[in-house]
């Protein structure tokens, strides 16, 4: 395994623990800073936002300079965006400081899908794919459950300076194992643009937003929805989130490695059993065990998703891959904004604390209809190239 893989997945360990930790401490920063819990679940959702809107911007970077410089100042700018949030004097400044760090992230996800998957030899690449997305799964083992007992034992603003440091670390990471790689010669930023308009692509990118969007609308009210739905305690929750991350461990790794022989079918069995998963936990949710289970289940499945779809846009936009694979991880939180929107509307409504539960299987399903839509689409195609 090339050393430049263990620097990346630094680099996405510090990014998952800032991106999921506010999960876990929805209930102390509302109580800290005077709002709702809907209303604190928009950090879930600017966060998001801001990857979205970030992507694209951040990614031109990386037909100016080389993508080693990119990435060390997108963690430069995510170590900004963090010591931000730990110091913010209202919520206002909490969300700024959760854009600006989210404004790193998409490029970041994007550039590295594509140098981790230049490391290696091609029918390697969903797995190269998977290993440094590893760093993200592996931070809601370990950096999400530490970071919601930090914030629970010392406050939330502990938690954020703390992933400011893993920042600054996984900085030193990737100026230290990440090789310059120089920029591709002949590809321009319009070759980059073209990518986007493949109808394939698109599809893709639909899935990514619909199938991944699922579990944050599930995910997000996790705190809420164990405390006071499934009767756990407060401090539950930190151990509820460690299955979470070890399921998103174990579907990450699953789902590369069989990405790389059959993506599609990997879609077809991840998305199917996805929804069924997401509209069980409506009942799940009211047993202490069986929630926990499907907890586990619904970060496995989830993330099983992740090395085959973001493959699928690097195949389709062969040639020109690096903003499509950033808009991609764009819409990965363009699904988690969605969702978490959603889930606290259906909330806010008086529906119940489970009801995002259904809003996350019925977006799922959305997107294995789209799945097997891209599949007919491609057989067509290979049919008229036949003729």
């Amino acid at each position: 395994m090339p050393l430049a893989l263990v620097a990346l997945a630094i680099g996405a360990f510090g990014i998952g623990t800032t991106e999921f930790v506010i999960t876990g401490l929805l209930p102390q920063v509302a109580s800290d800073l005077g709002v709702s819990i809907p209303t604190v679940g928009l950090l879930v959702t600017g966060y998001a936002l801001g990857v979205v809107v970030g992507a694209p911007p951040m990614t031109v970077l990386g037909t100016t300079m080389s993508r080693k410089r990119v990435l060390m100042l997108l963690m430069a700018l995510f170590i900004a965006g963090n010591l931000l949030s730990a110091l913010a004097p209202g919520f206002g400044v909490m969300l700024a400081g959760r854009v600006v760090a989210s404004l790193a992230h998409g490029a970041f996800f994007g550039i590295g899908s594509v140098v981790a998957a230049e490391l290696v030899a091609p029918h390697r690449r969903a797995g190269a794919i998977a290993l440094m997305f590893t760093g993200l799964t592996v931070a809601n083992v370990v950096g999400v459950p530490l970071g919601t007992l930090v914030g629970q034992v010392a406050g939330w603003r502990t938690t954020f300076a703390v992933v400011a440091g893993l920042g600054a670390v996984g900085l030193i990471g990737i100026a230290a194992l990440v090789p310059e790689m120089p920029r591709p010669q002949g590809v321009r930023l319009r070759h980059e643009v073209a990518a986007l308009r493949d109808v394939q692509v698109l599809l893709a990118m639909g899935m990514t937003v619909l199938g991944f969007g699922g579990v944050f609308a599930a995910i997000t009210y996790i705190a809420p929805m164990m405390v006071r739905v499934a009767g756990y305690p407060e401090g539950a929750v930190t151990w509820l989130l460690v299955l979470f991350g070890l399921g998103m461990v174990a579907g990450n790794l699953v789902g590369g490695r069989f990405a790389d022989r059959a993506l599609m079918p990997m879609l077809y069995v991840s998305l199917g059993a996805l929804a069924v998963v997401l509209a069980a936990f409506t009942l799940t949710a009211h047993s202490k065990i069986l929630a926990a289970v499907t907890v586990a289940l619904i970060g496995a499945l989830g993330f099983a998703t992740v090395p085959p779809l973001q493959k699928r846009v690097l195949d389709l936009a062969h040639g020109a891959p690096t903003l499509a694979s950033a808009v991609n991880i764009g819409a990965f939180n363009l699904g988690n904004a969605l969702s978490s929107w959603l889930g606290g509307l259906v909330i806010a409504a008086g529906l119940g604390y489970t009801a995002p539960n259904w809003v996350g299987a019925l977006l799922t399903a959305s997107a294995l209809v789209l799945a097997a839509l891209s599949a007919a689409l491609e057989r067509r195609s290979a049919v008229v190239a036949a003729v």
